[in-house]
């Protein structure tokens, strides 16, 4: 999970919720204490929970881990106000799936130019 896809998905759920509301400097803070909590929520679930890997647990801890990450970054920033549980079930979902595209489309290109690089020292 990138700051960026983060901070995407943090935007456009603020641009698209109206439960939900962000300061323009509390950006910053939000994105990065979420991707914080996001990874410590994670790194515990899988040291803890999970035994044998699968897709499905994968998903599943990705979503719970955003949802967590979600009501603990609004109660630490002062700047993120989320109101409704449907609003947060929103906002999980527009995060997930911005964090989502964004880390496919990182793979993508880090993929896309190690093969560039094959090619150029083949054709030397």
């Amino acid at each position: 999970m990138g700051l960026a896809g983060v901070a995407l998905g943090i935007l456009a759920s603020d641009a698209v919720l109206q439960g939900l509301s962000l300061t323009a400097t509390a950006l910053v803070e939000t994105t990065v204490v979420f991707w914080l909590v996001h990874i410590a929520v994670q790194f515990m679930a899988l040291r803890v929970l999970i035994r044998q890997p699968s897709v499905a647990l994968a998903g599943l801890l990705a979503i719970a881990s955003t949802i967590i990450s979600l009501v603990v970054v609004n109660l630490i920033v002062s700047g993120l106000h989320i109101s409704g549980i449907t609003t947060y079930f929103w906002a999980t979902l527009i995060i997930w799936v911005t964090t989502a595209l964004s880390d496919t489309m990182g793979q993508r290109m880090i993929r896309d130019r190690r093969m560039d690089r094959r090619e150029e020292r083949r054709s030397r």
